[in-house]
């Protein structure tokens, strides 16, 4: 069983590694950095946004 364990950490590298070439032909290697900043950013605000209190007003009338 233990012999599995490298083979699977070789796929999941291989499959990571299509994943990027794909990107990269997609989007083009000059616009990679700007969508990962902007994921990047998108996370922090949504994590931000959970752990806000809540509103007390509502909209609801």
């Amino acid at each position: 069983m233990t012999s599995l364990l490298p083979s699977l950490a070789m796929f999941g590298l291989s499959e990571t590694l299509l994943v990027l070439v794909v990107l990269m032909l997609l989007f083009g290697a000059k616009k990679l950095p700007q969508l990962a900043r902007g994921l990047g950013a998108g996370i922090r605000n949504f994590k931000g946004e959970l752990k806000a209190p809540p509103d007390d007003r509502r909209e609801d009338d």
